[in-house]
């Protein structure tokens, strides 16, 4: 039977020691590559517009994550308010950039992950984290002392400081980022970070030395390991060979990879020509055809695209 890595942790001590360490980063917060350096805890708020309070939209079960998250009962998604990326195409932008949702004490965060156990759901998925890591930890740590016994599945944009991650050695059991571009000047313009895959190529090494390739139990519901999702961006904008080269050739052959078709233009994308439109077959097969022929094989598929 599986037992989360933070059982382990709270019960040695070290729980607490990573959760002193993180608060002192949001002290003058380092928490992700933009190092605003305000005191979070103190209200102040830098890029991400989240200061000492926890926000969050919605928490419950998911059916529409990857098929080895949702499993039979639902991957239990905890959606966080506000982000550190300024991606201009974002599909969630009420809540990333206007920052929609209501203002969670610790202890009602950790209230949530229990509910989730409760109904089921296979997993605490936390998309958007980044910017609340001291607070997550907590409540993990409030959570677990009250019996949370599933794994923890860190959903992110890939924009991560590799120091934070550090921290979160055996209390994350599932790593879930985004790898968006490989172009600084393409990240630069869409998502306002020229320095992303850079950042992203760092923090995913380190989860997957955390974590390892993603392992699945015998119904086929992940339990541990790195699943990446990289979404493809008309007109080549998400340099996507690139990507997966990284994938192929600096992590393992045996990663799994959600090459992501669901692009469509939301938010400001209207704004620019070039992602004025959703992707054609071609261009997600083109992307899906470098994968294989690099030898990746988990987690994608040639298909032919429904709207």
């Amino acid at each position: 039977m599986f037992v989360p890595s933070y059982i382990k942790l709270l019960t040695s001590g070290e729980l607490e020691k990573r959760i002193k360490a993180l608060y002192s980063i949001a002290k003058h917060c380092t928490l992700c590559p933009r190092k605003c350096q305000v005191n979070r805890l103190n209200d102040e708020k830098g890029y991400c517009r989240a200061g000492r309070k926890v926000i969050i939209s919605s928490a419950g079960p998911h059916y529409g994550e990857e098929d080895v998250l949702v499993g039979f009962h639902g991957s239990g998604t905890i959606f966080f308010a506000n982000c550190n990326l300024g991606c201009i195409y974002c599909q969630n932008y009420e809540i990333s950039h206007y920052g929609v949702g209501e203002e969670v004490s610790v202890h009602e965060l950790a209230e949530y992950m229990l509910y989730l156990q409760k109904i089921n759901c296979h997993n605490v998925n936390l998309v958007t984290p980044t910017h609340y890591v001291p607070w997550i930890v907590e409540a993990v740590k409030v959570a677990a002392e009250r019996g949370l016994s599933i794994p923890i599945v860190y959903n992110c944009g890939g924009y991560e400081n590799v120091k934070t991650i550090r921290l979160l050695k055996d209390i994350v059991d599932i790593y879930m980022p985004d790898i968006k571009y490989s172009d600084s000047s393409m990240a630069k313009k869409y998502s306002d970070a020229e320095d992303y895959f850079l950042r992203a190529k760092e923090s995913i090494k380190e989860m997957h030395y955390q974590v390892g390739v993603l392992k699945v139990d015998e119904n086929n519901i992940a339990y541990r390991g790195l699943l990446i999702r990289h979404l493809v961006l008309p007109n080549g904008i998400a340099g996507s060979e690139e990507v997966l080269k990284f994938i192929a050739e600096e992590l393992s052959l045996d990663t799994y990879v959600n090459i992501m078709d669901q692009y469509r233009p939301m938010f400001r994308a209207y704004e620019y020509k070039e992602l004025s439109r959703r992707i054609s077959v071609t261009e997600y097969n083109k992307v899906v055809e470098k994968a294989l022929e690099l030898g990746l094989h988990r987690g994608f598929s040639k298909r032919m695209l429904i709207y």
